[in-house]
């Protein structure tokens, strides 16, 4: 059985955090004193992902971030293990389809996933760079994608255990089978902490109060290469009815809701206790340090990760 890759999507800038947000400083400061050789949350998922038995990383990014990036991961990680890169580019679209003038929004998840589809053979997983999702999270879908099923499978976070305490965030609240597989994906776009309750409103302002321990998906998911060709045909029906659109997306988990709801994909549901950390907000970036901090003291994780 071959080792699974790991999907990075990286392509984003982060609107609300604002600036490159992938490659920020989270680690201990090194003796050096200077923030160049901290680690960021990308360096604690490739070492997760490393630990857990994954073979390779793909990064999905954009041309206009080619060169930081990429003497970015030289600097790190790239002889612990191999790193292709893969671009996403709004005018890469399936024959027949053209951006709208006008649009400079990129064409969302399910499109960046699709461009890494000539570089990936084998199960793979995907993460998105700036979550910080947790070395068990890793060992439980690098287990399913070397267990030979053949299945798809999401890992599922408990709802609480990923709220920022500076703002609302957007979560795909999940309903699970009996059997333990996905049922479908609700997107929240506006979840927040309201005292000791959680809840959502939506668009409309209509609330719904949830109780904190839904499942919910983080963008982290595993799958094997079939599932290439069916987001192909799901993006094309996305741009037939969107693509001249201006800032509609084609988000991963509406793409895995379609697949489901007409029994094309089943997908396992695999629950994780872990804490999701990210950096929704910059005000998020102190609570992150300071969770880094806390596990690298309880022994999870080295003072510096690639000197190992």
């Amino acid at each position: 059985m071959m080792s699974p890759t790991l999907l990075v999507l990286a392509a984003g800038m982060g609107s609300r955090y604002g600036g490159l947000k992938q490659i920020e400083p989270i680690g201990p400061p090194h003796d050096t004193g200077s923030d160049s050789g901290r680690e960021t949350i990308i360096d604690y998922s490739v070492y997760d992902a490393l630990r857990a038995g994954f073979g390779k990383v793909v990064f999905v990014i954009r041309k206009e971030i080619e060169q930081q990036f990429q003497e970015f991961v030289a600097a790190r990680f790239r002889e612990h293990i191999p790193v292709e890169y893969v671009f996403q580019e709004m005018e890469n679209l399936p024959q027949g389809f053209f951006a709208p003038p006008g649009r400079t929004k990129p064409w969302g998840t399910t499109h960046a996933v699709l461009m890494a589809a000539d570089a990936i053979h084998e199960p793979f997983a995907i993460i998105n760079a700036d979550d910080f999702y947790g070395a068990q999270s890793y060992r439980l879908l690098a287990n399913y994608l070397k267990s030979d099923s053949g299945g798809y499978a999401m890992v599922g976070f408990v709802l609480r255990n990923t709220l920022s305490e500076f703002g609302s965030v957007a979560r795909g609240v999940c309903r699970v089978t009996q059997d333990g597989c996905l049922e479908d994906v609700t997107e929240m776009t506006h979840v927040e902490k309201v005292g000791d309750l959680v809840r959502n409103t939506d668009g409309k302002g209509r609330v719904t109060d949830l109780t904190g321990n839904e499942l919910v998906s983080m963008n982290m998911w595993g799958f094997t290469p079939s599932i290439f060709a069916q987001m192909r045909d799901e993006f094309r029906k996305f741009l037939e009815r969107h693509g001249s659109d201006l800032q509609s997306e084609c988000y991963l988990p509406s793409t895995v809701n379609a697949l489901v709801s007409v029994g094309s994909a089943s997908v396992r549901v695999l629950r994780t206790n872990e804490s999701w950390f990210g950096v929704t907000y910059r005000e998020d970036q102190a609570r992150v340090v300071e969770s880094i901090g806390r596990q690298i003291q309880d022994g999870y994780y080295p003072k510096r990760l690639w000197d190992e």
